[in-house]
């Protein structure tokens, strides 16, 4: 993906299938859109995979409030690295116990997030994979997360146009890993359209893509959040965010802009 920032135009989710919330129907769409390239995109088989390298991440889709949004969590100011900042749940492959980059990202959003593998019905994955700062290829999955486990496997049959249950946010917020994740809170698909929010940056000083502010977003005291990080310079990626805020940023950000150009054949004209 090359682009300048001439070109860089904004994702449209205010697209009329993302303005309620998800259904059977929406998510057997965005399921087709993931998987309707040309060149069907194949997952490198896991026993060539270098796992020492390997990371995955899950972007969690759901309903909350009747609304469609993103989960999204801070990390906990005690992490080792890239701590205070917006995140995806993830991180790098356990060899002794993932059986698959998938199974990576989903075992990871349940020790952080504390939602269940069985709860998260997967839509599909984004490619290609970029490197971490530390280098190690990060795998982009996209799943849907229901409010309750499901007692059957996820199947795209009798695709419904009723609304999917919505997530109790008090509920995550207890489960949640107090290690691993300061707060975690839902990003409306709507505030990704919301060009007030949005700020024009350089992925690895090469691509533009839309870093998204959402330091009001976070569950506190009322009032906005405020990034504790120094100014870094802007290839570091490194850090909440520039100039005080909160943001979805560095990598991140990158793959919320490569989900919304891989949707883009259900944006309407």
């Amino acid at each position: 993906m090359s682009r300048t920032f001439t070109q860089l135009s904004r994702p449209n989710w205010s697209s009329p299938i993302f303005s309620k919330p998800f259904t059977r129907k929406s998510l057997q769409l965005i399921r087709g859109a993931l998987d309707s390239e040309a060149t069907p995109f194949q997952l490198p088989g896991w026993a060539s995979q270098d796992k020492k390298r390997s990371a995955a991440v899950l972007i969690p889709f759901c309903n909350v409030n009747e609304t469609p949004g993103i989960l999204l969590q801070v990390r906990s100011r005690s992490m080792r690295s890239h701590s205070g900042e917006v995140s995806f749940p993830g991180g790098k492959v356990d060899e002794q116990t993932d059986l698959s980059l998938m199974d990576c990202a989903l075992r990871e959003c349940a020790e952080e997030m504390g939602i269940a593998r069985n709860r998260v019905e997967l839509l599909g994955a984004l490619h290609p994979p970029e490197k971490s700062l530390r280098g190690d290829t990060v795998w982009p999955f996209v799943g849907f997360v229901h409010l309750r486990r499901s007692q059957h496997k996820f199947t795209p049959y009798e695709p419904k146009d009723d609304p999917l249950s919505s997530l109790d946010m008090s509920a995550i917020e207890r489960m949640a890993s107090k290690d691993e994740v300061a707060a975690i809170f839902h990003l409306p698909l709507a505030e990704l359209a919301n060009p007030s929010r949005s700020r024009a940056y350089m992925f690895r000083n090469e691509h533009p893509y839309w870093a998204v502010d959402v330091s009001d977003l976070v569950p506190g005291d009322g009032q906005p959040f405020v990034s504790e990080s120094l100014e870094k310079p802007q290839i570091d990626e490194v850090g909440a965010g520039r100039e005080g805020r909160l943001e979805v940023w560095g990598l991140t950000g990158w793959y919320l802009g490569l989900l919304a150009e891989r949707l883009s054949s259900l944006y309407e004209p």
